[in-house]
């Protein structure tokens, strides 16, 4: 690989995710405005925001392919934000509980260079069983996932919330979708897997 690969996140899922492609990467934090323009459609909103976390990690690396990622869960066309603390948690999964939740991860993959990029929004679908107060209450103390989009882990003890999960890419669930980053990649000539000398 010529071009450095910089992730623009501070996920610690995100990262995470993307060492199991096994390509060497840095880690940047884009700071910018989250905040949902008026009547944006969810699916917009990630693609948008997706964009503007890789271009303002951008501004720090001249000549790199830089990741960008957002993600939103939406219940009956409204968007759950991160909860933030226990007693949010609790109302949104008592919510959900039932229900279908859509989550829609926008990404991107910006070359610094020349300020092109890629970008498209994989989305995911999970259907929550009906849940007791204290199976969630129970959740939330083990796995506290008050950082995460829908108030879950699906990598961890959230997936014993869900009656079902539909979608083709389930890495876009957690915050990455690396099916869909491949396909990035190798439309920026890095194949994959990488030869064992990098």
């Amino acid at each position: 690989m010529q071009k450095k690969l910089v992730l623009g996140s501070t996920s610690p899922f995100r990262k995470e995710l993307l060492e199991k492609l096994q390509i060497p990467f840095l880690t940047a934090a884009p700071d910018i405005d989250e905040t949902r323009e008026e009547n944006e459609p969810p699916t917009l909103m990630v693609e948008r925001l997706a964009i503007l976390k890789a271009q303002k990690v951008a501004q720090e690396y001249d000549d790199a392919l830089i990741i960008g990622s957002d993600q939103c869960a939406v219940l009956n066309d409204e968007v759950m934000g991160k909860p933030g603390h226990h007693e949010k948690a609790t109302q949104q999964l008592k919510n959900s509980s039932g229900q279908r939740v859509s989550f829609y991860t926008g990404l991107c993959l910006l070359d610094s260079k020349t300020g092109e990029y890629q970008v498209t929004t994989v989305p995911f679908f999970v259907t929550f069983r009906d849940l007791t107060s204290t199976e969630i209450n129970h959740y939330l103390l083990r796995d506290k996932p008050y950082h995460c989009a829908g108030s879950f882990k699906s990598e961890g003890l959230g997936i014993s919330l869900f009656s079902k999960m539909e979608g083709d890419d389930p890495s876009a669930l957690i915050g990455l979708p690396l099916i869909k980053l491949g396909e990035m990649l190798r439309n920026q000539d890095i194949s994959l897997p990488l030869p064992l000398d990098g």
